[in-house]
């Protein structure tokens, strides 16, 4: 019989299913969490909020109860702090994502993670709480370790996100750091069914555990195409040093095929409003960087619109998202897994959703090799 379906590449535009968490609607430059817009929510709630309103369904009625909820979370069981020296020791710097796929994977084992299918929907949501918690503290005591410090013990008294920049740096981080990063993360904590979020929804429909779907998308996240672009935007920023450098640097790099990191989105046809937000952020935080990051970014997208006429090319979320993180203190290594911290929020929302469907994700290929059956020789 032959396969008449027409199967677009990367599966773009198919639907596989039905979802209440967040939607992306590129023509239009917006998406939303739930009923709410998510630059809307950066604007105005905190992590905390957005983080209950992702995984318990709407905004919290006590502000007070998931921070009080999580803060002791963030603390390591034994068998997992005592695992986290060899990690380090083994993982690359190159590589700070691969440290914390082994690290989760550690901790699932020491949670007695059992199959989603096996577990009722209270267990998963302890699983999925304790989960995001902890992945600030596995992500900054991998990083001081790599370096030869001691890891930085969370503080329950902080909010999420400054208790992230405390245990990497050490250092209480200034209210208006603390913010630019809440922000960041917030806007970053889901987008539609992307590449992590998609691998998790379908390791998920296998009733795997928990910790197995959110390895997966942390896999699907490392990939530069995905998650990993923040410090390539700022190494290319590095690379062209100067303004007047920019147009012949550009140029070279856009004529020979090149991709300019922080460019481009295979969703939205207009701006990223998550690069509007971000650059709202950075202008706050001011500085030369910022100054040089606007007038590297009115150059692209001059260049790109006169040697790619007709491209539907803007400035995309990793472009001010390495300027913010810079500015406030984080090592570029961290960049992406910075990214994890809030996304894994997202998917741990999603794989809470997939675990109510029994209905396996399989879908089909279309073969084009060689017409079988042949003779074996």
């Amino acid at each position: 019989m032959t396969d008449t379906v027409t199967v677009p590449r990367g599966l773009a535009g198919v639907v596989v299913t039905d979802t209440t968490i967040g939607h992306v609607r590129g023509l239009e430059g917006f998406y939303h969490y739930r009923q709410y817009s998510a630059i809307d929510l950066a604007g105005r709630r905190t992590l905390e909020d957005v983080w209950a309103l992702l995984i318990d369904g709407s905004l919290p009625s006590d502000p007070a109860a998931l921070p009080a909820e999580v803060a002791p979370l963030r603390h390591l069981p034994d068998a997992v702090a005592a695992a986290l020296p060899a990690i380090a020791a083994a993982a690359s710097a190159v590589d700070p994502m691969g440290g914390l796929r082994a690290a989760l994977a550690v901790a699932g084992l020491a949670a007695g993670a059992r199959p989603l299918y096996d577990t009722s929907a209270a267990e998963r949501r302890v699983q999925a709480m304790r989960l995001c918690a902890m992945t600030p503290t596995l992500l900054a005591a991998l990083y001081r370790l790599r370096l030869g410090l001691e890891p930085v013990a969370p503080r329950d008294d902080l909010p999420h996100a400054a208790n992230y920049l405390y245990v990497i740096t050490g250092r209480e981080p200034s209210d208006v750091h603390a913010r630019a990063i809440e922000q960041y993360l917030i806007a970053t904590v889901d987008h539609g069914f992307n590449a992590s979020t998609f691998t998790a929804r379908v390791i998920a429909s296998t009733g795997a555990d928990l910790y197995a779907c959110i390895g997966g998308a942390l896999g699907a996240l490392s990939g530069p195409l995905h998650g990993g672009a923040p410090s390539r935007a700022l190494d290319t920023l590095d690379a062209i040093g100067s303004v007047d450098r920019a147009d012949d640097w550009l140029r070279a790099r856009i004529l020979s095929g090149e991709r300019i990191m922080g460019f481009g989105h295979p969703i939205y046809r207009t701006e990223d409003p998550r690069s509007r937000l971000l650059r709202g952020i950075a202008r706050q935080l001011g500085g030369d960087l910022v100054d040089f990051a606007v007038s590297v970014e009115a150059r692209v997208l001059a260049l790109l619109a006169e040697l790619k006429p007709g491209r539907e090319l803007h400035t995309n979320v990793e472009y001010y998202a390495g300027v913010v993180m810079e500015l406030c203190g984080l090592p570029r290594e961290m960049f992406t897994p910075t990214f994890a911290v809030s996304r894994v929020i997202g998917w741990c929302a999603n794989v809470l959703e997939q675990a109510e469907d029994s209905k396996i994700i399989r879908p089909d290929s279309r073969y084009v090799g060689e017409v079988p059956p042949q003779p074996v020789p």
